[in-house]
């Protein structure tokens, strides 16, 4: 199925939100409590495809929310279509601080691989997948590694990324970096973990035990905040609950 072919602006700097302009009779899919906000003449329906094969029955839009459910998304996709006779905006970002990043998946050979959380958006028509990593020590291992999500189609795609991003161009190089700080790879990239070496650098090296290793030809997305990250910073600075006895 052609993807619809939306305009887009992304809004802010450091805590973007990327807003989608849409054509009567245009749609845009999203993630489930994604959206900001949305003018007037846009309607939305939670649906259990993406939209993009038109003749998938129900038994194959059931398998399909049962894959999105391994990842720990919401089984259903929320449609946000254009009933008013002019364009009209509906605004989506996502729920912490970071980057969104706008993918044509037409010049990116029809696909790209992200990480299950890091998908905003995009184009009716775009195939919303899961991707399993091919080797068994990334499942086991890497964190967010081992279900990837994977992207298909020919129209836009958005998104998002923790703090700030970095896209790097691959031309038969090797890159390493922390698993959490990947957020996407187009096709062409070759994407495993390693160990890291030296039991000394292991445990107090404070990188973790383990690395991905992206290889190929083709681009990287990568940002410098994971959301885990993050969120242990919070947990670990946070109060103790239980830890004072004010007030008794």
């Amino acid at each position: 199925m052609q993807s619809h072919e939306i305009d887009y602006e992304i809004v802010g700097h450091s805590m973007q939100m990327v807003e989608i302009e849409l054509d009567p009779g245009e749609t845009v899919i999203a993630e489930a409590g994604a959206m900001n906000y949305m003018e007037d003449g846009i309607e939305f329906e939670a649906k259990l495809g993406d939209g993009s094969d038109a003749e998938q029955g129900v038994l194959g839009k059931l398998f399909s929310a049962g894959k999105r459910a391994l990842t720990g998304e919401s089984v259903f996709i929320t449609h946000f279509t254009c009933h008013a006779q002019e364009k009209r905006r509906v605004a989506f970002a996502a729920p912490f601080p970071g980057s969104v990043i706008a993918i044509d998946l037409a010049t990116m050979g029809g696909s790209v691989i992200c990480q299950k959380d890091s998908f905003l958006c995009a184009a009716r028509g775009t195939k919303v997948d899961i991707a399993f990593n091919r080797r068994l020590g990334s499942g086991f291992f890497g964190g967010e590694g081992f279900i990837l999500q994977h992207l298909s189609g020919d129209g836009m795609a958005f998104v998002h990324a923790g703090g700030t991003v970095i896209e790097k161009e691959l031309n038969g190089e090797t890159l390493r970096l922390d698993t959490g700080c990947l957020v996407a790879f187009s096709d062409g990239i070759d994407y495993s973990i390693e160990m890291t070496k030296g039991l000394k650098s292991m445990f107090f090296g404070g990188e973790g035990f383990f690395m991905a290793t992206l290889s190929g030809y083709g681009k990287v997305w990568i940002q410098s905040l994971p959301f885990s990250r993050l969120a242990d910073r919070i947990i670990q600075h946070a109060p103790r609950l239980g830890g004072s006895n004010q007030g008794e």
